[in-house]
Formats: structure tokens, sequence, C-alpha cells
């Protein structure tokens, strides 16, 4: 990837780069674990809480098999029925700031700008998002599928990035989630990223892109194999 963004620093980081570093703060999935977390993002888009039963007979392993895998994996959130309410990006209510996913005429809601744009290719779905800029409450709205982003409004929304400084833990909402965001300008998130450092600002293509490359690296026996 020949696409490159400025970190606080001063040094230059390619999109592939960035793509490496958020994987690699994953945690390592074996290919029956890669199975269970797909399955898991695309009934979740749906829009209603998961039970531990459906997740495995999407992928046909025993229920316990997928209760092992989601006890041991931060992220995971679940309702009062201890089925699965939120995972990894994707969940069945809304956060503060919002990020609304239109999926198949179903509501769902993303975490951050970035799941917005990486957890349509891995559903296979076109999705249609509406957003709020934290900064001057406009709105922004895009549509995304695997081959891309399109319709984005306003037409210069930028994302705001960091680059995870270890494994993400159970507190990746905030320490994470919380910092990726998508602003209607670049003058809006500009300020934002000024008043916020580690951060930086990325096109919404550019950050479509990191979403992109980032199941490759976590996902490699469905999506292909890269050295992480």
């Amino acid at each position: 990837m020949a696409t490159t963004q400025e970190t606080k620093d001063g040094e230059k980081v390619s999109v592939e780069e960035l793509a490496r570093s958020i994987s690699a703060a994953m945690p390592t999935l074996d290919a029956t674990e890669q199975q269970i977390a797909l399955a898991t993002y695309r009934l979740l888009a749906a829009g209603e809480p998961v039970a531990t039963g459906a997740i495995a007979g999407e992928v046909g392993v025993p229920a316990a098999r997928v209760e092992a895998a989601l006890e041991s994996w931060p992220g995971v959130y679940r309702d009062d029925a201890s089925r699965v309410a939120g995972f990894w990006g994707i969940g069945v209510a809304p956060l503060d700031p919002e990020y609304s996913l239109q999926i198949d005429g179903q509501t769902s809601y993303a975490w951050c700008a970035l799941d917005t744009l990486f957890i349509p290719p891995l559903v296979g779905k076109t999705v249609s998002v509406q957003a709020t800029d934290p900064v001057n409450g406009q709105r922004v709205s895009l549509v995304v599928d695997v081959n891309g982003v399109r319709e984005v409004a306003p037409p210069g929304a930028v994302v705001s990035m960091v680059i995870p400084d270890g494994p993400f833990g159970y507190d990746v909402i905030e320490s994470f989630c919380h910092r990726v965001l998508f602003f209607a300008s670049e003058e809006s998130g500009r300020s934002w990223v000024a008043e916020h450092a580690g951060t930086t600002l990325l096109t919404v293509q550019e950050a479509f892109e990191v979403g992109r490359f980032a199941p490759e690296f976590v996902y490699p026996d469905v999506f292909g194999k890269r050295n992480r």
C-alpha cells in the first residue's frame, strides 16, 4: 500500500502497517475460533442478542466449544439471558457516540468508525451507516460493502485513528473505540486530534483500506494468509 499517514512524532505509517498493528492487538484465533467469531458477527448483524447454541449451529461445533472461546476473549458482552449482545465492534444497543448499521432492514450498532468499515466485508453485506461528528454534531452517512465505500456525506468526512500500544483488553471501548471517530470535515477532525495525543486522521477510504486488510491477519484461514 502506497498510502501513508503521519503519526504524532512525524513518522509515516502505511495503511497496511496500521492494519497489522490493530490486528496484532486482537486475540490469535485458530481455524475454528475464526469461524466462531465470523458467525457471531453475522448473527449479531440481525440486531438481536445471539445464543451460544445459535453460533454453534452456524459453525457446526458443540456449544461448549463456542462457550469456551467466548469466555476466553475480551470484548464479549452478554445480556441477562447470557446471550451475546456485543462482540468486537458490533452490538444490539447504541453506544455514545452512536454508529448505526442498517443491514437487510435490521439495525445494529458499531462501537467506532473503523467497525462500520470492516464489519460489512466480514458479513458480506451492504451496510448503510449513520454517525455524528462529536465536535459539531453534524451527521455523517455512508454506504459500505465488500468492494468499498460510497455515498459519503459530507464528501470531506474523515476518521480519527490511533495505533494500539498493546493487546486489546476488557477496556477496548474506552481505550480504542472512543478515539476512532467520524468527523464531518478535516477542520473538525483536526480540532479534535489536536486535543487527543497519539491520534491522527485518515480519509474514509484510507480507513476502509485498514479495515479491509485487517481480516487477512485476524482470519487468515478465511481471508488469506499474511505474516502478522
